[in-house]
């Protein structure tokens, strides 16, 4: 019986022990804080990183399309003006 008991009261310091809370150490607070500081600052950068990437391209993208819309104008109007030139040097020898 004696030994049944013992058994009983060490299975219990030992379940007791892992479901406190105040058994946690300092040193394994700070650890603990110590790692999710450095994940943080090796993911915020990254992820400021990307973030700016994006937004960018999505900047460059929009000039893009707008540059191709100018070109387009500008051969229109270039095409517009050669035809008046045409005209005014045709209109110029007739008269």
């Amino acid at each position: 019986m004696n030994i049944k008991n013992e058994l009983l009261d060490e299975l219990f310091i030992t379940f007791d022990a892992k479901e406190s809370p105040q058994n946690i150490e300092f040193r394994y607070l700070l650890s603990t804080i110590g790692v999710i500081l450095i994940i943080g600052v090796i993911t915020f950068p990254k992820i400021y990183i990307q973030q700016q990437i994006y937004f960018t391209s999505r900047e460059v993208t929009k000039l893009k399309s707008e540059y191709d819309i100018l070109q387009e104008e500008h051969k229109i109007i270039s095409a517009s003006v050669e035809k008046m030139k045409f005209k005014d040097n045709i209109l110029d020898t007739i008269f």
